[in-house]
């Protein structure tokens, strides 16, 4: 597929040109447009058991598949704003990917989901992390800009687990706390993930959990909401 982003690295927007005969997968309520001749089918992608796995990982339950006999246009928004990251797969690995940063892939693409464990469970990014295998290109986005890294064997970075889009599966991950319990609590600093190389790591210049806690302290109380 064919993939022009535009409008990031704030607000991207991806438009995916289909030739004739192509198809792309999309998360559920990420179109935003479709051009020329597009049909949509929408499917568990993998039966009943692999969609209920995917939506622990934060994505839907269903997806979406375009595909256009003679070509056409699919254009895809984030829920977030922020910017976009095209990435081929060649069969050679798999990709790990953040909960809620898949956003649509080539139909060869296979997008299962993977058991985190206690790693990504006291991270608070939630349970599992999405597993994509395959060849094809896949896009991902983010919440503000990524930023992508390559780390050598053995070489080792330390990251907010609030600002991790994916990795590849030669990473070696382990969550942490960032520093004493003290430093924890009161420096503002949670729990980071070091990432060892050698592989692929791409981080988002913002962090959706981070937003989430600046709501919440604007809200009043509970007892004052009327």
């Amino acid at each position: 597929m064919q993939v022009e982003i535009s409008s990031g690295p704030a607000f991207a927007f991806g438009e995916i040109t289909l030739p004739a005969g192509g198809a792309v997968r999309v998360e559920a309520g990420a179109m935003a447009m479709t051009r020329g001749d597009v049909q949509m089918a929408t499917s568990t992608q993998g039966g009943f058991l692999k969609g209920l796995k995917r939506s622990f990982g934060g994505e839907s339950f269903f997806v979406n598949d375009f595909s256009s006999a003679t070509g056409g246009v699919v254009a895809v928004a984030a829920a977030l704003p922020g910017d976009m990251s095209l990435v081929t797969l060649d069969g050679s690995g798999a990709l790990l990917v953040q909960s809620g940063s898949w956003i649509a892939s080539e139909t060869s693409v296979d997008v299962d989901a993977k058991w985190g464990g206690g790693k990504t469970f006291f991270s608070g990014e939630g349970l599992v992390l999405l597993r994509c295998t395959g060849t094809g290109e896949l896009l991902m986005s983010a919440y503000g800009a990524i930023r992508a890294y390559t780390l050598a064997p053995g070489e080792t970075m330390t990251v907010d687990t609030g600002h991790v889009v994916a990795f590849d599966d030669t990473v070696q991950y382990a969550v942490r706390k960032a520093g004493s319990w003290k430093s924890t609590i009161l420096g503002g600093e949670g729990l980071v993930t070091d990432f060892t190389g050698p592989g692929r790591l791409w981080l988002q210049t913002r962090s959706s959990s981070d937003l989430i806690g600046w709501i919440q302290s604007k809200l009043p109380p509970p007892a004052s909401r009327s």
